[in-house]
């Protein structure tokens, strides 16, 4: 079964600043140059904050998702959102909600993926965006900012969150990519509870391979050891995920199951690891919920995220293991 821990869990705000109209079909091929006659599409909430409270949700857990919506796009989003039975505070991005578009080809099972920039953003909009954070994080819970920056949002806006969210008690978890994850990574004094990123982005930022685990885990452990972070996780792909910090080096195996989209996987693993901390769970199970949350998502066509069944099941047979 889902762990539930023995307390009450801490609260969670999920944070948006880039969601999509995630827009999911397939075509019996994909070729240049011809017109692709597409299955009827499947149309989701998607995001890297929204993708956690969804899951989050399905593993039994509550959490509130603040989201920045601009125009009709952002209104259909916000309603998938509210139908779902989300609980959203809506920040008004400064220009029209993006999508996204994946596309499966049926006959060889690849799936292609395009995704559109967002709106672009002022100074003041960064402002108010850091003000209706501040305002709204839970003191005592997590705050997951999680998913890609808006253009105009600068790399540092993590490192100006911080701050705050630590004056109120609020623990922040960090999944970003690009220039904001160098930016996190850079970071002294640990202001962010834990920053994830997968193995080719801890690759590029150590400049190195990382070709085993105990290679992984000491990169992890060199982050904190710097003060970017108070934990690190890294993903290793089909070879689990690695995790350093207070509590020692763990790794949890990925599960094998039959891969049908990794769509989501990342935030899969996220919310089961947010959830499992708010939860109060020991960290092996922490990252046990993660992984199987993770292989999940796997299990599930386009952006459906995962079933509850599956976690179970998957949680059961976790593998931690410490390094």
């Amino acid at each position: 079964m889902i762990p539930q821990g023995s307390g009450a869990q801490a609260p969670i705000l999920t944070v948006t600043l880039n969601p999509a109209l995630d827009l999911s079909t397939s075509a019996a091929e994909v070729v240049p140059d011809l017109k692709l006659r597409c299955a009827a599409p499947v149309i989701d909430p998607g995001g890297g904050g929204i993708n956690v409270s969804r899951a989050v949700a399905r593993m039994g857990g509550r959490s509130t998702a603040l989201v920045a919506l601009g125009g009709g796009t952002g209104q259909r989003l916000c309603a998938l959102l509210q139908e779902a039975g989300l609980p959203v505070l809506r920040l008004d991005a400064p220009g029209e909600t993006r999508q996204s578009l994946s596309v499966t080809d049926r006959g060889t099972g690849g799936q292609f993926r395009f995704v559109l920039p967002g709106p672009d953003w002022t100074p003041p909009d960064v402002g108010l965006a850091l003000d209706a954070i501040a305002g709204a994080a839970p003191a005592g819970g997590i705050v997951v900012l999680s998913g890609s920056n808006p253009p105009g949002v600068p790399a540092e806006f993590a490192a100006m969150l911080a701050p705050r969210l630590n004056g109120r008690g609020a623990r922040m978890f960090v999944d970003t990519s690009g220039a904001a994850l160098a930016a996190v990574a850079a970071g002294q004094d640990a202001p962010v509870e834990v920053l994830r990123m997968d193995d080719a982005e801890a690759e590029g930022l150590a400049a190195r391979p990382l070709p085993s685990r105990a290679d992984t885990a000491d990169f992890a452990f060199a982050l904190v050891a710097a003060g970017a972070a108070r934990s690190v996780l890294i993903a290793r792909g089909s070879d689990g995920n690695i995790v350093a910090g207070p509590d020692g080096r763990w790794h949890v195996e990925a599960h094998r199951v039959p891969i049908v989209s990794k769509v989501g996987a990342g935030d899969s693993f996220v919310a089961g690891y947010t959830l499992g901390v708010a939860r109060g769970l020991p960290l092996p199970d922490a990252l046990g919920l993660a992984a199987a949350a993770a292989s999940a998502t796997c299990m599930t066509p386009a952006t459906e995220l995962c079933h509850p069944d599956d976690i179970a099941r998957l949680y059961d047979q976790r593998i931690v293991t410490p390094i």
